[in-house]
C-alpha cells in the first residue's frame, strides 16, 4: 500500500548543484582519451529521455570517431573553401572533428504530424543536444555543443553524413578529456530576464 503522504518526487540536491554549476568545455581543449562505447551508450540513453511531445522521436544519433570524424574535418575544409569561407574561421570549424576523440551528431529528423508541429520537434532535438552535453559532463568528460554552417549545408549533410533531404544537424557534440581547468563565464542578469506574475 502506498503512503498517501509520501511525496511523488524527491529533491536531488546533487543534481541541482550540477545544473547550477555545469560548464561546457571549449572543443579545442578536449583531447584523448575519450569515453568507451558502454559510456557513450549510457549518455545516448540519458539524452533520449528528453521532452518529446507525441513520442515522435524526431531525432537520431550518429557516433563518429577516428577516421570517420576526420573525414568531416576534411569535408569542412573543402566545401568551406569552395564557398569562400574565411580560412581562419574554416580551420576553427574543421578542427573539432579531428582533435576531439568523439563527435556525436544529433540529427534532427522531423516527421509529418497533424498534432505535433515541426517547431516542437525541433525544440525536442535541441533538448536532446543539451541533455547529451550534460550526460557527458556528469560522466566526467568535457563536452561542447557546436553547429556552424555545416549543420545546414545540404552537400555536407548528404555527402558527409548521408542524411535525408528533410534532416539536418541540431548539434555536433564534441567529447573528450579536458586539458585545462574550467573557468566561469558571464551569466544572464536574472532580474532582467525574469518577469514575475502572480507570485
Amino acid at each position: 500500500m502506498t503512503d498517501a503522504t509520501a511525496p511523488l518526487i524527491s529533491a536531488d540536491p546533487a543534481a541541482l548543484e550540477f545544473l547550477l554549476t555545469r560548464r561546457s568545455r571549449i572543443a579545442k581543449t578536449l583531447t584523448f582519451p575519450g569515453p568507451d562505447r558502454a559510456t557513450v551508450e549510457t549518455m545516448l540513453t540519458a539524452a533520449a529521455r528528453s521532452p518529446d511531445h507525441g513520442k515522435m522521436e524526431p531525432w537520431r544519433f550518429i557516433v563518429l570517431a577516428g577516421e570517420e570524424a576526420a573525414k568531416l574535418g576534411a569535408l569542412t575544409r573543402s566545401l568551406g573553401a569552395a564557398r569562400g569561407i574565411d580560412p581562419d574561421r574554416l580551420e576553427k570549424h574543421a578542427e573539432p572533428f579531428e582533435l576531439t576523440p568523439l563527435t556525436l551528431a544529433v540529427v534532427a529528423a522531423p516527421r509529418e504530424s497533424e498534432k505535433v508541429p515541426e517547431v516542437e520537434q525541433t525544440l525536442s532535438a535541441g533538448a536532446v543536444c543539451l541533455a547529451l552535453v550534460n550526460a557527458a559532463l556528469a560522466s566526467g568528460w568535457g563536452a561542447n555543443w557546436l553547429t556552424a554552417w555545416m549543420a545546414r549545408d545540404r552537400e555536407f549533410l548528404e555527402t558527409g553524413l548521408g542524411l535525408a533531404p528533410t534532416e539536418w544537424v541540431a548539434g555536433f557534440i564534441h567529447i573528450g578529456t579536458p586539458t585545462r581547468p574550467v573557468t566561469e563565464r558571464p551569466r544572464p542578469d536574472m532580474e532582467a530576464k525574469v518577469e514575475w506574475r502572480g507570485m
